[in-house]
């Protein structure tokens, strides 16, 4: 699972490496949607906040669910999958992220919740003009 639009690519690529479908919840509700979940997120990037909606179709008690991203930064978007996820009764494995920002602390705030983290890379800094990433 992911959410649109910068999520899909790299969910996509893990659903078929993995052999498993992916859906995503969108930030906008479409008019045909039924059965709607939603929350709303917040974007420290475009500081707005964003309704997420998926349906209930797509995302039911009967998954495992693993949510994929391409960033994790405060995690916002990452606790509003969680929400999704427990609207639906489905049931979260975890969540993997492209880069994690580590010092913004969105590593914490889902692993707190007891959430399973992982990250390609983790860019511990990015000051000076300099990217610091995590051995």
């Amino acid at each position: 699972m992911t959410i649109e639009a910068s999520g899909i690519a790299p969910a996509i690529m893990t659903g078929y490496l993995m052999d498993l479908p992916v859906v995503f919840a969108k930030k906008k509700s479409p008019r045909t949607i039924q059965n709607a979940l939603s929350t709303t997120v917040h974007s420290f990037t475009k500081d707005r906040d964003y309704e997420v909606v998926i349906s209930s179709d797509f995302l039911t008690p009967k998954d495992n669910v693993l949510f994929v991203d391409d960033f994790l930064a405060y995690g916002n978007a990452a606790l509003g999958v969680i929400d999704l996820i427990k609207q639906s009764g489905a049931n979260l494995v975890g969540m993997g992220f492209i880069i994690e920002k580590a010092f913004q602390n969105g590593r914490k705030t889902l692993e707190e919740r007891g959430v399973r983290v992982e990250s390609l890379a983790i860019i511990e800094d990015l000051s000076n003009c300099r990217i610091t990433i995590k051995d």
